[in-house]
């Protein structure tokens, strides 16, 4: 089985006022350290953003790109049309996509995820936790055969669930 990381770094974070993906937290910006965690699970990590210029510098060079293509008059479509536009170019069979500003993500946690892909239903196209407050879905594994359905639902204008 084949795994790669996917970090989703495109938001505009209007509700927190700053770039959340350059917050610091012990002196290391929530992107890197969402990167470090991937790269602890798989040596293919991928960071799809329109803001690849902002955040190049903080990753390491072994970084591999998806530059996220942003409608011109209109807000960024949110994580779903982006990790539509990611998984063509992304060869695995899994995709472990995580929101760039996931501060308290421990990968022991996602160690124990990776273990159970193997026996998941191959009908099943995606492996997500659910918390107190609900699903986690930026937070979660993909099999790389959901783009179908989410290209789908893409075309429906909808932006969640």
């Amino acid at each position: 089985m084949k795994l790669a990381g996917l970090i989703l770094a495109g938001g505009r974070s209007q509700r927190m006022g700053q770039d959340k993906a350059l917050l610091e937290i012990g002196g290391v910006p929530l992107l890197r350290q969402t990167w470090e965690v991937a790269d602890s699970l798989t040596s293919d990590v991928w960071v799809v953003t329109p803001y690849r210029d902002r955040y190049a510098a903080l990753l390491p060079t072994k970084t591999q790109w998806v530059d996220e293509l942003l409608p011109a008059d209109a807000a960024p479509p949110g994580p779903l049309v982006a990790l539509g536009q990611a998984l063509p170019v992304i060869e695995a069979d899994w995709v472990l996509l995580l929101a760039c500003d996931l501060p308290n993500l421990r990968v022991e946690a996602l160690r124990q995820w990776v273990q159970v892909l193997p026996g998941l239903s191959p009908d099943a196209i995606a492996y997500v936790p659910k918390t107190a407050r609900g699903w986690e879905p930026l937070c979660g594994f993909y099999r790389r055969s959901c783009l179908s359905s989410l290209q789908a639902y893409s075309i429906t204008g909808k932006r969640r669930q």
